[in-house]
């Protein structure tokens, strides 16, 4: 089977997990708390599943490493399926729990630990097969599809929900990830096998040598970390201004919206950018519309400075992986790509701990303000400290010999 086939099957798979998620997500704390009465109940399974992720890099570190076919990906989806599976039955059984919910959050984030970092390896080395730098164009394909979630899953699930039928949503996205085990089981082989002495380096061990993958973290990182003053800060400000969440979906519509744009962009911006330099000025950019929405917090202001970020987001996150796939193969490449996850996740974590505490100091408009300002700060230092990455993000990326029969020239997977 040809790697352009085994993309096409993975990335429908992706596609289809990814809106299923983002349809059900509107149903998930409706039925918790329908069934607990416990509106704390609401966000544990979601704080659960974060845990495993955030301690992969100790526990999942060989493990990972074994996902490098379609036919493993698949039995990580059953296993995927199986704990989205726990919430539904339990409810159907008037069965659900605290214990419960913690169960289903921790077994689920053990699979998507292996599995998020595995299937994006498996899509980067079928890049390699297609040509120079097809790996970022597939895994910004992969984006783009998380993307158009992001921004249709909600209103649909929000049309099944009003129609009574939550729990229905639900079993939709446990089906749905099945289906995609099912089109990753039609691949018959995607790699040859793993050499039996191949090491399996830790995170820091693959990034240490790569100056430009770590002050790519670092700017994504801040940026994560700093996100609880867009989503937060705009939530609470509506809610203070008797605008219940008209400002939160304005700017996550906007954002959405752009984000889609920027996708399409990313991969012909980065053949012809330094890397890193795009990177820092797609989160100065971010931070300076979070300025500009603490500043001057209207309707307009908010939903123009959204779609703004959205733009430049999706480029520079683009451009961390673009870092990644040019400057690795192999088992250096799916550490990095598990620890790319293990710094978005982490970041985010601890942002959403402090920021209540933030909001309460300091306020909605004033929060945005300064997790901008810092933001944008941050990505410019890590610039201005780093003039040996930047030379180094300047250069073209080393061609890749072509393999099996394929050569540079192919056509990009992203048109």
């Amino acid at each position: 089977m040809g790697p352009r086939r085994v993309a096409v099957l993975l990335l429908s798979g992706i596609a289809l997990t990814d809106l299923a998620f983002r349809v059900a997500q509107v149903a998930v704390p409706l039925v918790v708390l329908a069934e607990t009465g416990s509106a704390a109940a609401t966000g544990l399974a979601a704080g659960a599943t974060g845990i495993p992720v955030l301690l992969s890099p100790w526990w999942a570190r060989r493990a990972r490493q074994r996902v490098r076919t379609a036919r493993r990906v698949a039995l990580l989806y059953v296993g995927e399926a199986a704990a989205l599976a726990v919430v539904p039955a339990a409810a159907a059984l008037h069965g659900l729990t605290w214990p419960v919910l913690l169960v289903s959050g921790l077994a689920l984030g053990c699979v998507e630990a292996l599995s998020g970092p595995g299937r994006n390896g498996l899509l980067a080395d079928l890049g390699d097969r297609l040509g120079e730098d097809r790996a970022l164009g597939l895994l910004t394909v992969r984006d783009f599809f998380r993307r158009v979630g992001m921004v249709t899953g909600p209103a649909l699930g929000g049309v099944v929900v009003a129609a009574g039928g939550g729990l229905v949503l639900l079993w939709a996205e446990v089906a749905a990830v099945l289906v995609s085990a099912a089109l990753a089981s039609l691949v018959r082989a995607t790699a040859g096998p793993a050499p039996r002495n191949e090491p399996a380096p830790t995170i820091w061990h693959a990034v240490r040598t790569r100056p430009d993958v770590l002050a790519g973290w670092v700017t994504r990182g801040t940026g994560c970390a700093m996100w609880f003053g867009f989503t937060l800060g705009l939530s609470l400000l509506g809610a203070e201004r008797g605008r219940d969440g008209i400002y939160l979906a304005t700017a996550m519509t906007a954002y959405g919206v752009g984000s889609l744009v920027g996708t399409t962009l990313a991969v012909p911006l980065l053949r012809r950018l330094p890397v890193l330099p795009t990177i820092v000025a797609a989160w100065t950019v971010t931070g300076a519309a979070w300025v500009a929405m603490g500043l001057w917090s209207t309707q307009v202001v908010i939903a123009l400075a959204s779609v703004a970020a959205g733009v430049v987001v999706s480029v520079g996150n683009a451009g961390v992986t673009a870092q990644i796939t040019r400057a690795s193969v192999g088992a250096d490449r799916r550490t990095l790509l598990a620890g790319q996850s293990v710094v978005v996740n982490a970041s985010s974590s601890g942002g959403l701990l402090v920021g209540g505490a933030v909001l309460a100091l300091l306020g909605p408009e004033h929060t945005l303000v300064v997790t901008g300002a810092l933001t944008a700060v941050v990505s410019v230092g890590v610039l201005a400290t780093s003039p040996g990455v930047r030379r180094a993000s300047a250069a073209p990326a080393a061609p890749r010999p072509a393999r099996r029969g394929r050569t540079a020239s192919a056509p990009s997977p992203s048109a």
